[in-house]
C-alpha cells in the first residue's frame, strides 16, 4: 500500500517540478511605458447665479422676479448662438434680503444654472445682456472634451508601445531579442484638469457693447497613463 501511494505521489508531483523548473529557466524582461496627450477641451461648463431683487430694498417694493431674469439669461443665450438645451438648472435656494435693522417679510428666488460653451469668451457678452443687479456671480465650473474616452484609450496605447520599444532597445543592446508579452498591467493614471478663476465684467444693459470671440486656446486637459509590460526574452 505504501510503495502504490508513493508512486501516485511522485506522478503527481512530476508535473508540478517540471512546471517550476520552466518558470525559473524562462528568460523575460518587464519595463514600464509612458505616455502623454495634452488637448483643447471643447465643452466648457459655467456656472451663473442670478438672484431676485427689491428695487426699492429700503422699502421692499419693486421686485426683479427670477422668472424675469431668466428670460433675459436665455434670449442672451439663443443671441449668441446657443441652443436652449445648453442652458440647465443646477439649484434652486431662497434668502432673505436684509437691509438694515428692518426684518425682510419675504423671501427672494435665486437660480444657479450651468451653461455649456465651446468658446469661453462668448460668456461676456452673454452676461452682459442680463440685468446686473440679478447676478450673483459667474464663474467656470469644469471642463471636458467630448472624445476623453477615445483619448484614453490612445494615451494607453501609446504608453504600452512605450514599453515595447524600451524593451526592444535594451535586449537589442545586449544581443538578444524579444519575444510574446507574457504580462500587462496599467499601473497609473494621470488625469490633469484646468482650473478657472474667472473675473467677469459686469455692466449694465444700456453700456453693452459687442464683444468679439478670442483665438486664444483656453489651457489644455492633460491626461497621462504608465504601463507595465513582460516579455519573454528568446
Amino acid at each position: 500500500m505504501k510503495k502504490i501511494f508513493f508512486l501516485l505521489a511522485s506522478i503527481i508531483s512530476l508535473p508540478l517540478f517540471a512546471q517550476t523548473t520552466m518558470e525559473k529557466t524562462t528568460k523575460k524582461i518587464e519595463v514600464t511605458g509612458f505616455a502623454e496627450i495634452e488637448v483643447v477641451p471643447d465643452e466648457l461648463y459655467f456656472s451663473i447665479s442670478l438672484r431676485e431683487y427689491f428695487k426699492d430694498e429700503k422699502n421692499q417694493k419693486d421686485k426683479i422676479s427670477i422668472d424675469g431674469l431668466e428670460k433675459q439669461l436665455i434670449k442672451a443665450v439663443e443671441k449668441a448662438g446657443l441652443s436652449k438645451e445648453s442652458l440647465s438648472i443646477g439649484s434652486v435656494q431662497g434668502y432673505r434680503n436684509w437691509t438694515g435693522k428692518r426684518k425682510p417679510q419675504l423671501f427672494l428666488e435665486s437660480k444657479q444654472y450651468i451653461l455649456k460653451l465651446s468658446n469661453l469668451y462668448k460668456i461676456d457678452g452673454i452676461m452682459s445682456e442680463i440685468d446686473e443687479r440679478g447676478i450673483e456671480y459667474a464663474n467656470m465650473q469644469r471642463t471636458e472634451h467630448s472624445k476623453i474616452v477615445e483619448i484614453r484609450k490612445e494615451v494607453k496605447q501609446k504608453a504600452l508601445q512605450a514599453a515595447k520599444d524600451k524593451a526592444n532597445y535594451l535586449l537589442e543592446s545586449i544581443n538578444e531579442h524579444l519575444g510574446e508579452v507574457l504580462e500587462i498591467k496599467e499601473l497609473d493614471e494621470q488625469y490633469y484638469q484646468p482650473v478657472y478663476a474667472a473675473n467677469m465684467r459686469m455692466m449694465s444693459m444700456a453700456d453693452a457693447a459687442p464683444v468679439e470671440d478670442s483665438n486664444l486656446e483656453h489651457q489644455k486637459i492633460k491626461i497621462s497613463y504608465k504601463m507595465m509590460a513582460v516579455f519573454r526574452i528568446k
